[in-house]
């Protein structure tokens, strides 16, 4: 069995909860933080203990707002990460997810120290009212300061992200987004359209017909006018959503795309390892009472067939516009792919959304705008 080379770890607290918002994430006020933590440290032991890990390549800790946390917890949990993972690569990619307006010189320090060498903050926007209508803490002004605070503590590899298709959002408000973004010199952008999600505000309002979203010809515009602009500053497309400087790409976000294993800690986390598939529970207090008993907190977990594998070899794989190997496949799995999906394969390559070149399989321009179409062909 290969041990996993990437971690996942969730911080469920938030300053306050964004209005699309449909990850398991609390607003922070009475949350038992430092019992979580405490919670948290001892999952991760329990884990490894019957998983030993690999050399890690990278780690990741999201959420949530992972830095709300005060630099003495924050400092606890990285202390915490490198003694149960003492085997690091050389080049290990180590990611802090971050809101714009909560990284202090103080938890800057001690994330820097502690190993952290890459940040990636949610800067969505740079429009002021749009971030009050998706109900973002940050002001516009905090992105750029939060960016050159990153960089005067150390750090060199930093990621925004942003978000497209918001409620009445104009193609040139996004370019003017975009224009005031790479002025900020990041290292890596991921951009993501607006999915609005049950359970969440913005479904509500949906429901009752009071979401001015922008139209589908608007929301490809924006994909579009994304695409060419970070293009014209440098950044390579690397994957349907991300764009990067040359050498900058995101290896954790890699494993999820390569259907690789990966450690997943914390109230909601998911994690996959030898082929097994498991979520954790959501619930802070009843995720802490479970540790404390010496139990996994896991919800439900899941033996990945191997049908289900070779769908996600594809599904995931070709969201990289490198594509997918047709040799790989087969070499992994004994089985030619054209054996499993060849009427899959044709359709998709007669309809010019797939395009063959070797053994290698890429998603063609066309391809790239209906993505979803062509991943759901994947599904048996």
């Amino acid at each position: 069995m290969i041990s996993p080379k990437a971690v996942y770890i969730h911080i469920p607290f938030c300053a306050t909860k964004c209005y699309y918002c449909d990850f398991t994430a609390y607003v922070m006020d009475g949350q038992p933080v430092d019992d979580y933590i405490d919670a948290l440290i001892k999952e991760i032991a329990i884990t490894v203990k019957d998983s030993p890990p690999g050399e890690l390549e990278s780690i990741f800790i999201g959420g949530g707002t992972p830095t709300v946390l005060t630099p003495k917890q924050m400092e606890k949990l990285l202390k915490a990460i490198d003694f149960y993972f003492p085997n690091k690569s050389s080049l290990l990619e180590y990611t802090i997810e971050a809101n714009p307006g909560t990284t202090t010189p103080e938890l800057l320090k001690v994330m820097h120290t502690g190993g952290v060498n890459r940040l990636s903050f949610g800067a969505q926007t740079f429009e002021p009212h749009l971030l009050k209508e998706i109900g973002r803490s940050h002001g516009v002004g905090e992105i750029a300061t939060s960016v050159q605070d990153a960089r005067e503590a150390g750090f060199s590899n930093i990621s925004l992200d942003l978000m497209f298709g918001l409620p009445n959002q104009t193609v040139e408000q996004m370019k003017e987004t975009l224009k005031q973004a790479v002025m900020l010199a990041p290292d890596h952008f991921s951009c993501y359209s607006l999915k609005v999600e049950e359970g969440t505000l913005f479904y509500h309002l949906e429901e009752l017909g009071q979401l001015p979203l922008p139209s589908e010809e608007t929301e490809f515009s924006m994909y579009q006018l994304i695409r060419d602009d970070l293009r014209s500053h440098g950044y390579v497309q690397y994957e349907v959503s991300n764009f990067a400087k040359e050498g900058r790409e995101s290896i954790h976000n890699t494993t999820y795309w390569h259907n690789e294993a990966y450690y997943g800690f914390g109230t909601g986390a998911h994690g996959y390892v030898h082929h097994i598939r498991h979520a954790n529970i959501k619930g802070i207090k009843e995720y802490i009472g479970r540790i404390n008993a010496g139990e996994r907190p896991i919800l439900q977990k899941e033996q990945i067939s191997a049908q289900e594998q070779m769908e996600n070899y594809f599904i995931l794989g070709l969201r990289l516009l490198k594509g997918v190997s047709l040799n790989q496949f087969q070499a992994q799995f004994g089985i030619p792919a054209e054996n499993v999906f060849g009427d899959t394969l044709k359709t998709l390559q007669s309809k010019k959304f797939l395009a063959k070149e070797g053994d290698i399989l890429r998603l063609t321009e066309q391809g790239l705008l209906f993505g979803n179409d062509v991943f759901a062909q994947f599904l048996y």
